[in-house]
């Protein structure tokens, strides 16, 4: 069979010549897997509906996945549906598989389709699956659209916003590429595209020399605290230097004064640690054109 590289002829011809059940061959085997856990049976249900796997992988194979693999996962889907399959419903067991072989197909796609991982949610999977097939049928309107006109019909159609259409279809336009890809295929000593992407961290002597600035500076500002009374240090630490800051009015319902003695005690605490930190910064100056 043309197009089916890859696939154990033996298995293809199995699942061709198993036999087709009638409605009551199939609720009798479903009934023996469900009532006396009867595994061949199960198998057996299984294997009659095999070329429906077959033909639902067919219809898949455009997403660049190997048929085999396409078929393997729906055989996996077939066998999920067939243990879940409840003889008692008024539903054929194919119409019930159908959903799990393609549900299986579709999240193997999905999965291997690219590097970046996509999908992951209801409407971005109808999306993916779905994108191309509406955009095909908008063409075939006609109607001289604009694009930002069919991508609004498309997010409309499918329940997305506009944004998200844009970017699968994106995604779908344009295949991965390996950073370790060379930039020229003719040149094999071509640099690779990775080499391009420009590092967006210091270098190390800039690391190194804010790592210590920022040292030097939280020991400036220790020795700054020192020179404060407890009481101004307190009032400091509890209005500028703890994430949730104090209120005026509590500190000075703690301390027993006024809101106004709080914010003045602040402020003088302030303007003392930006002298010292300014003495500092002046006698370390000094210090570098020695």
């Amino acid at each position: 069979m043309a197009g089916f590289a890859g696939v154990g002829q033996q298995f293809l011809d199995a699942a061709m010549a198993a036999p087709l059940l009638g409605r009551d061959e199939e609720r009798t085997l479903a009934l023996r897997w469900k009532n006396q856990r009867d595994e061949a049976a199960m198998h057996a249900l299984a294997r009659a509906h095999m070329r429906l796997v077959i033909a639902l992988a067919v219809r898949l194979r455009h997403y660049g996945l190997s048929l085999p693999d396409l078929i393997q996962e729906g055989h996996v889907g077939l066998l999920e549906a067939a243990a879940r399959f409840e003889p008692d419903r008024d539903v054929r067991f194919s119409t019930y598989a159908t959903w799990w072989i393609r549900a299986s197909m579709q999240e193997f796609i999905l999965r291997n389709w690219s590097i970046v991982r996509g999908g992951t949610s209801s409407t971005q999977k109808a999306l993916f699956f779905n994108l191309r097939r509406i955009r095909a049928r908008l063409a075939l309107k006609g109607g001289g659209r604009t694009h930002g006109e069919i991508v609004d019909e498309i997010a409309r159609s499918l329940g997305v916003a506009p944004a998200d259409v844009e970017m699968m279809d994106a995604r779908l336009s344009a295949p991965d590429v390996s950073l370790n890809a060379p930039l020229s295929d003719e040149d094999p000593g071509a640099a690779e595209r990775i080499e391009l992407i420009a590092d967006s961290q210091p270098l190390p002597d800039e690391a190194v020399a804010a790592a210590i600035d920022a040292r030097r500076r939280v020991n400036w500002l220790e020795d700054a605290l020192g020179s404060l009374s407890a009481r101004e240090r307190w009032v400091l630490r509890e209005r500028r230097l703890i994430e949730n800051a104090a209120t005026l009015e509590a500190l000075g319902s703690q301390l027993g004064i006024s809101k106004e003695r709080v914010r003045q005690i602040e402020s003088r605490a302030m303007e003392k640690v930006r002298q010292a930190l300014a003495k500092r910064h002046m006698d370390a100056a000094a210090e570098a054109m020695i």
